[in-house]
């Protein structure tokens, strides 16, 4: 990959977003300088955030060699750490990843600010829309099928581990799906 077009991106754009994103993410109760940043990577072995953060600022931002650039740095990182989550998807700061496995998020979603997923968790479909506040539990899955009206999670919602959800979620809830504790089992011959 030719850094070049990086460094060139860091230094020709508005980075105010991405610089807060990363002092939300790593530098926590800091402000924001470079110096601090890469300390915080250097000392952090979870750096999947911040390179995500990067090629989707250049995936949103940059010019069509940058934009390729950044598909390909996305593609890596998720390679990388067994996430899958799109350039094309739009997240607010503050956001954390619980464990890194098994997370998809598609492209067309479009999620707020102070957000948090768990492990094995899908959202995708046609539209998702994710409010302020949210926490999404381990192995859950939130899929829209209608193109033309987003499924939309409110602010403030916490979604229990092991839902599945296809209908709005209003403003501060917690929702999940409920389970029996009964158990089946089926002889096969």
């Amino acid at each position: 990959m030719k850094y070049i077009h990086i460094l060139i991106f860091l230094m020709t754009h508005d980075l105010t977003f991405l610089k807060k994103c990363w002092e939300a993410e790593f530098i926590i109760n800091k402000p924001f300088t470079w110096r601090r940043l890469f300390r915080r990577l250097r000392k952090n072995n979870n750096t999947f955030i911040a390179w995500w953060r990067l090629a989707n600022a250049m995936y949103h931002h940059g010019n069509e060699k940058q934009k390729e650039i950044g598909l390909t740095l996305g593609q890596k990182v998720n390679i990388k750490y067994g996430i899958d989550i799109m350039v094309g998807t739009k997240i607010g700061y503050n956001f954390t990843i619980g464990h890194f496995s098994g997370i998809v998020i598609g492209a067309s979603a479009v999620i707020g600010e102070n957000f948090s997923i768990r492990q094995n968790t899908t959202i995708g479909g046609c539209n998702v829309k994710i409010g302020n506040n949210v926490y999404i539990g381990a192995n859950s899955c939130v899929v829209s099928c209608t193109p033309n009206q987003p499924l939309v999670i409110g602010d403030n919602v916490t979604v229990g581990a092991m839902s599945f959800i296809n209908k709005d979620i209003p403003d501060n809830c917690t929702v999940y799906t409920e389970k029996t504790n009964k158990i089946v089992i089926k002889q096969t011959n």
